[in-house]
């Protein structure tokens, strides 16, 4: 197991180096990639805060960028989900997660979305996603969902690292 995180560790930090000047399109890019269903746990808020409080006066254009981006990555998983549709959600939850899940789009689409895209990691968001899509949720109001519950995500995020400074970032890769 340590192994497996001094290799992470190590991959983490290249990217970090790859990402550093590239300001807001690096926010787009981990967070599109996070989005399409590479797990980076933690990675896209690790860059937002380090970016927000090196930057504080362009907070809201690093909020806004990385909302577009993981709205932008989680295409991907909704194509998945749409042509896989049931059968593959069904494979990959408990099946009284399932209904669980069904009863909340029933209920309250747009929010049984939109609030899962709040939660950081470790939250399943990934098969909160490929439900929707399963249920056949209309594509823009999929999106408008998972902007949504983003912008708050980060916008928090944005806010704790001006308001509590470098305590935020302490655990993040120095940018």
């Amino acid at each position: 197991m340590r192994t497996l995180k001094a290799i992470l560790a190590k991959a983490s930090a290249a990217l970090w180096g790859v990402l550093q000047p590239l300001g807001a399109l690096g926010v787009f890019a981990i967070t599109a990639i996070d989005g399409a269903g590479v797990p980076m746990p933690g990675a896209q808020d690790a860059l937002i805060a380090t970016y927000i409080y090196n930057q504080p006066g362009r907070a809201w254009l690093f909020v806004l960028v990385g909302a577009i981006g993981s709205t932008v990555g989680n295409i991907v998983p909704y194509i998945i989900g749409y042509k896989g549709g049931e059968v593959l959600v069904r494979r990959r939850m408990r099946p009284e997660k399932f209904e669980k899940i069904r009863r909340s789009f029933d209920r309250h689409e747009f929010f049984a979305l939109m609030l899962p895209a709040m939660m950081p990691p470790p939250f399943p968001l990934k098969l909160v996603v490929l439900a929707a899509a399963a249920f056949e949720m209309n594509f823009w109001r999929y999106l408008a969902a998972i902007f949504a519950g983003r912008i708050v995500r980060f916008g928090t995020v944005a806010v704790l690292t001006v308001k509590f400074g470098p305590q935020i970032v302490h655990n993040t890769p120095a940018l």
